[in-house]
């Protein structure tokens, strides 16, 4: 496993998108939205930590249920 993503998923190329809701101070989640089968997320504050890999459908419903 490598940058808290499933072996042979490579998050390394994506491009990591702000929420808007931060306000500009970086206290917020990054999502990957070019990821072809999983919904990446991250720590602003520590983007060369770890990346929790969501499947897209459940990242889809969670966002949902926000509203």
């Amino acid at each position: 496993m490598s940058n808290g993503t499933p072996a042979g998923t490579a998050v390394n190329a994506v491009i990591w998108h702000r929420s808007s809701y931060s306000g500009g101070q970086g206290d917020c989640l990054e999502l990957a939205l070019d990821h072809p089968t999983l919904a990446p997320v991250r720590d602003s504050k520590n983007p060369a930590g770890p990346a929790i890999p969501f499947g897209r459908d459940t990242w889809r419903t969670f966002v949902a249920h926000l509203g």
